[in-house]
């Protein structure tokens, strides 16, 4: 069986970013995976939060960046102006026909490394392709998060906000969104423009609304006070952005607490005014219940921060758990458990640690996107990450590609006397 040099999982934004890098270093890569599949699974009428200018995927040459593709469809990709989600989803496939090898739509199901080094990669159908190192772009859907007190409702009570199908299939319907952030926050105003009664429930005591972002082209003064970035405005998200690497040198417990607390929720500002039309908001409450109803319904219990506060009940059809993501080695599930019990981690989170290449602990096992932002910081949680993982993590493949690899010498066991010499087993030594 011929061996790739690499195989990528994953073809979203960080999957064929890696991917463009590989091909454009010669590397023999293949990609597996639906182009853009979360893009394109969400509800119509999002809008990207980041700016146009900071959602490019990337190539070494940025020749395929999205103000280019916006050109070849006659927008504007200017900033301060959203774009929805399904032009951005479009783009994805736009950069992966130029850039990218042909992308194998099929499902990863399994990767296995081998006894003598590389990796068995298996596909949903069956099929095996070996590969000297292997590139894990799983994206966001193997991590969505929903809260313990939901997880036992039936599918057809609770979604998490990133499997949320058309709003329009709520009409006429009472919807309770879970969340304080954007996603809570734009899926409770598309609730209530497709004519959903919709109710946000968040912990935190109030909402947090991005600014206005100023004009790119500023005087100098303003421009020190508040630099633009990646992830918005100030000298933290500079760091964040810009720094991802000194951000991987701190001490694990710091980077899980960074990792949990920066770039908190809130709301885009576009989103402010679209908002007042929610007509249900309740905040500084927390669900401690969730019961059906017998009847199709959930009956949520709800309740304040203090011991004392007392519990509300509310009857809604449907939760909407837009909770975020728990980037963690256990749902890494095309990785076997074996391999994944032996990798390191940042800290006790459970999530994986990475080296400066985005290689794991595993020799050859590289990680790439969201799982990897406990490690490398908030620019992994968003699409202007990518060309700075991209970059590096080719850098690694090629130096583990360079690595003396190991090869299998027979090695003589006790056997029968008519056994041949050798027979029973071999061991790998470094070639």
């Amino acid at each position: 069986m011929h061996d790739d040099d690499l195989v990528v999982v994953g073809a979203g934004p960080y999957g064929l970013s890696v991917a463009a890098h590989a091909a454009a270093r010669g590397l023999d890569v293949r990609v597996f995976g639906r182009v853009m599949r979360s893009w394109h699974s969400m509800p119509p009428g999002m809008l990207l939060k980041s700016e146009p200018w900071a959602s490019d995927l990337s190539d070494p040459a940025g020749a395929h960046g999205l103000a280019a593709y916006a050109a070849t469809r006659r927008v504007r990709a200017e900033h301060g102006v959203p774009l929805p989600v399904a032009f951005f989803a479009a783009y994805g496939e736009w950069f992966a026909r130029r850039a990218v090898p042909d992308v194998d739509p099929r499902t990863v199901v399994a990767v296995r490394p081998r006894p003598h080094g590389g990796f068995t990669v298996t596909t949903e159908d069956g099929q095996e392709t070996g590969t000297h190192t292997v590139a894990l772009a799983l994206g966001g859907n193997p991590f969505l998060d929903v809260p313990a007190v939901l997880r036992p409702l039936a599918p057809h009570l609770v979604t998490h906000s990133s499997d949320l199908p058309d709003p329009a299939g709520f009409a006429g319907r009472d919807v309770t969104v879970v969340g304080a952030g954007q996603a809570a926050l734009e899926t409770a105003v598309l609730l209530t423009e497709a004519g959903a009664h919709a109710r946000v429930v968040a912990r935190s005591p109030r909402l947090v609304w991005n600014t206005v972002p100023p004009a790119l082209r500023r005087g100098a003064w303003e421009a020190a006070r508040a630099p633009h970035t990646g992830l918005g405005c100030g000298w933290r998200n500079l760091l964040y952005a810009r720094t991802p690497g000194a951000f991987r040198r701190l001490p694990g417990p710091t980077r899980e607490r960074l990792f949990a607390t920066a770039l908190g929720p809130a709301g885009a500002w576009w989103l402010r005014h679209r908002f007042e039309a929610v007509p249900d908001v309740r905040l500084g409450r927390s669900v401690v219940a969730a019961d059906p109803t017998g009847d199709g319904r959930v009956r949520l219990s709800l309740a304040g921060a203090g011991p004392d506060a007392p519990v509300t009940e509310v009857e809604t059809d449907h939760v909407v758990a837009a909770t975020g993501f728990a980037p963690r080695l256990d749902r890494l599930d095309p990785l076997c458990p074996e391999v994944r019990a032996g990798l390191g981690t940042v800290g006790r989170g459970g999530a994986p640690e990475v080296s400066g290449h985005f290689e794991s602990s595993h020799p050859g096992l590289f990680l790439a996107g969201l799982v990897t932002a406990p490690a490398y910081g908030p620019a992994m949680r968003f699409v202007h990450g990518a060309g700075y993982t991209a970059e590096r993590l080719v850098r690694g493949v090629e130096r583990r590609l360079r690595a003396p690899r190991p090869t299998a010498v027979p090695v003589a066991r006790p056997g029968p006397a008519d056994a041949p010499r050798g027979a029973g087993g071999t061991v790998a030594t470094p070639g």
